[in-house]
């Protein structure tokens, strides 16, 4: 049977190269039609932080950890709105609460109330798949899209422009064009509880893990400007040019997008700045990859990380990642791609695949990772709603913000860290490398190893389950290759 099974992995991992060799072909193809090949083509270490988004320099950068610390913050700027409130979003529930507090209002009554202000309030919304095969249905959609604009002045539109099989997955509010919030949450308890604590208690269905930014500054403008664009495509309403703010800090900022091509009259081309900026800083990367996702399966960012595996740019050299147990779909391609790539670290321990629960006594609950950040050598970062798969970097909408700032992008690999190990941050504060090696990896296998003997778990971090050096690798390359135009 054993040998048997070994062909079967054989078959399967000669059919998956194949079939990803014609997807990056087929990727690559349609990139150059577009004047968008350059973004696969390998460049300098120079080029970290540049391609083809703007570098908007002055800016405030806030990174707001799990949902206890951004829905607060993104409430109190809606409710301080003295102009105008503009909302992109995959989903969003009128009968959602920005926090647990009691007394606190819907999201329907926070916007109503706002735009009873004067406040103009404008909501875009994906109107959910053509065929009801998953969630959000499109009757789901048109019944929130009712509940938000009856008996109100809130503005609510649904844009059913997606490509086939794909959604508009960007999260964002502008306030007044003067701060924005940029990041993975959206407004709806549809998989999953948004309003988690870095604490993950084990007192709900199913933890969740995500990320959020506060942005002030010119690279608001950006923001702003994005959503006009869509707006005035979709609503048919034209609205002003946002005028770009004061500077208001120190870090420098890119908005990178995801635009398909053939979606909207501003960007016929498309525009590709979210796969241009991971593939320039991976490939620059010398020290540190830190990524932490819902998913891992786009075989060009695989491509990139075999490549820094195989030959590392340094002794040093670690790649983590923070993936959820059980992703809502395409877990068997992401553990294929990470059985690539642990047959490119070759047993060298360079790479290290985690996942989080929340534990408390007896009591554990999954915790869903739903973060979409990287880090490259505490030099780049990003955060936003891009995924590492061919959805978001090809054919869905989004929107994630990069930055070169080394003292905030630090501060949050630490805050995180500290997160995840459960230790303070000045014990995570070291060589990453030393801490990979001296905490991340033992933590990880000891509980992997109580997991494996049927023993409670006594930490949150634990090897991602299911990783072999062999796993299914077909559904991306298929899926792929079936809806991308």
């Amino acid at each position: 049977m054993s040998t048997f099974r070994s062909f079967l992995d054989k078959v399967d991992e000669r059919i998956g190269d194949g079939l990803e060799h014609v997807l990056c072909a087929h990727h690559a193809r349609r990139l150059r039609r577009l004047g968008w090949g350059e973004v696969l083509e390998p460049g300098g270490i120079e080029d970290r932080f540049g391609g083809r988004a703007e570098i908007r320099r002055g800016n405030s950068i806030e990174v707001l950890v799990d949902g206890e610390e951004a829905l607060p913050a993104i409430r109190d700027a809606i409710a301080g709105a003295r102009s105008h409130v503009h909302i992109a979003n995959w989903h969003a529930s009128p009968d959602f609460r920005l926090t647990r507090e009691p007394d606190a209002p819907t999201l329907r009554d926070l916007l109503a109330s706002t735009a009873r202000r004067g406040v103009d309030v404008r909501v875009l919304l994906w109107a959910g798949p053509p065929v009801p095969a998953f969630q959000p249905t499109r009757g789901l959609v048109r019944s929130e899209q009712r509940k938000f604009t009856e008996n109100t002045a809130v503005q609510c539109v649904l844009d059913a422009r997606e490509r086939t099989l794909h959604c508009h997955h960007e999260k964002l509010v502008i306030v007044d064009d003067t701060v924005a919030f940029v990041g993975g949450v959206d407004f709806t308890a549809l998989e999953g509880d948004r309003h988690d604590s870095t604490e993950h208690r084990a007192d709900r269905p199913i933890g969740w893990h995500d990320l959020m930014t506060r942005l002030r500054g010119p690279v608001v403008a950006d923001v702003a400007d994005h959503f006009r664009r869509r707006w005035s495509e979709i609503a048919g309403e034209d609205l002003p040019s946002p005028a770009t703010p004061e500077p208001a800090g120190g870090s420098n900022a890119q908005l990178l997008r995801t635009v398909p091509d053939g979606t909207y009259g501003f960007a016929p081309k498309g525009e590709f700045t979210v796969l241009d900026a991971y593939l320039r800083a991976l490939r620059s990367a010398r020290r540190l990859v830190y990524l932490e996702n819902q998913f891992l399966w786009s075989p060009e960012i695989a491509e990139v990380l075999i490549g820094k595996l195989c030959d590392p740019p340094s002794p040093q050299f670690r790649v983590v990642l923070l993936l959820p147990r059980k992703p809502s779909n395409g877990a068997d391609t992401t553990r294929g791609q990470l059985g690539r790539l642990l047959d490119a670290d070759d047993g060298n321990h360079r790479l290290l695949a985690t996942t989080i629960s929340s534990h408390d006594g007896e009591s554990s609950a999954p915790v869903y990772v739903h973060a979409k950040l990287g880090i490259v050598d505490d030099e780049w970062m990003t955060i936003g709603s891009a995924n590492l798969n061919e959805h978001s970097l090809f054919n869905d909408t989004e929107v994630n913000i990069a930055t070169d700032d080394r003292d905030l992008i630090r501060a949050t690999r630490l805050r995180l860290w500290s997160e995840h190990l459960r230790r303070p941050a000045d014990a995570v504060d070291g060589d990453p490398a030393d801490v990979v090696d001296g905490l991340w990896r033992p933590i990880a296998e000891e509980q992997a190893d109580l997991e494996r003997r049927g023993a409670r778990r006594t930490h949150r971090l634990v090897l991602l389950p299911g990783v072999s050096r062999r796993a299914e690798r077909l559904e991306g390359p298929l899926r792929g290759l079936l809806v991308d135009g």
